[in-house]
């Protein structure tokens, strides 16, 4: 039997009314609680500058990674991603770079050039060596940011870069290694290079963090960018737990 055309109305409306109460509890309930739950444990990045300085003020290289743990959680994530603390600058790491450079001999451990960021030099800095060749190299810089996730772990603002080569600075006329353009393929690698370990819980991408997706660094290299910066939550390393040691009883 046909519906009436007052009960098709009918049904329409409460339909209508249905899809409506739906959205209004979706729009207005659901997913605010879930951005609040994503921002009470994603950091906010919208005050973090996305480029580094050199020591004289020269616009660096941008940042592209983050990480949200400890210290040792990055410590520890980095080394068992094959990724290497970088020596200190000085005469003696310099004079061992410029020999296993001109002698194509591996060194897991070179130096950066310390870059800015928060008035201050990069906190952590890690390099993955290609082959024999120092010349070229995986290499990011860390610099620790005021940001707390719920855990208090604090967020880590990065800047992966890809030496290719060693050369003359465009700015300044020294030695110093040029960087490949493409900074978005050395932070998928780290990132890559992370999540094979097993120790990252999570990661996400926070889209526009760049504004403006191309420059050049304080070298003169240019580089380019989709301006996404990726983030990985490091799982939280074991702490040991202390046991009491036993009472011994004195007759």
């Amino acid at each position: 039997m046909p519906l009436k055309p007052s009960s098709l109305r009918r049904r329409l409306a409460v339909g209508l009314v249905g899809l409506l109460l739906v959205y209004l509890v979706a729009a207005y309930v659901v997913m605010p609680l879930v951005w609040e739950r994503y921002i009470r444990r994603h950091p906010s990045l919208e005050d973090i500058p996305g480029i580094t300085h050199t020591a004289t003020g020269i616009p660096g290289d941008p940042l592209n990674v983050g990480l949200i743990g400890t210290e040792a959680d990055v410590q520890k994530i980095m080394h068992e991603a094959s990724w290497h603390p970088s020596d200190p600058l000085g005469v003696r790491s310099d004079l061992k770079i410029a020999a296993d450079t001109v002698l194509k001999r591996p060194y897991e451990d070179a130096p950066v050039s310390n870059l800015f960021l928060f008035d201050r030099k990069e906190d952590l800095a890690f390099e993955k060596p290609v082959g024999n060749d120092p010349r070229k190299r995986n290499h990011v810089r860390f610099w620790k940011t005021a940001k707390v996730d719920p855990d208090g772990r604090p967020m880590w603002v990065g800047s992966a870069t890809f030496d290719e080569r060693v050369g003359l600075s465009h700015t300044t006329g020294e030695i110093t290694h040029h960087v490949s353009a493409d900074v978005d393929a050395e932070r998928d690698s780290l990132m890559h290079d992370l999540e094979q370990t097993g120790d990252l819980t999570e990661t996400y991408a926070i889209d526009d963090f760049h504004k403006i997706k191309n420059g050049k660094n304080g070298g003169g290299d240019p580089w380019h960018t989709d301006g996404r910066l990726l983030v990985g939550v490091v799982k939280a390393a074991q702490r040991a737990i202390e046991v009491p040691s036993p009472i011994t009883k004195h007759v």
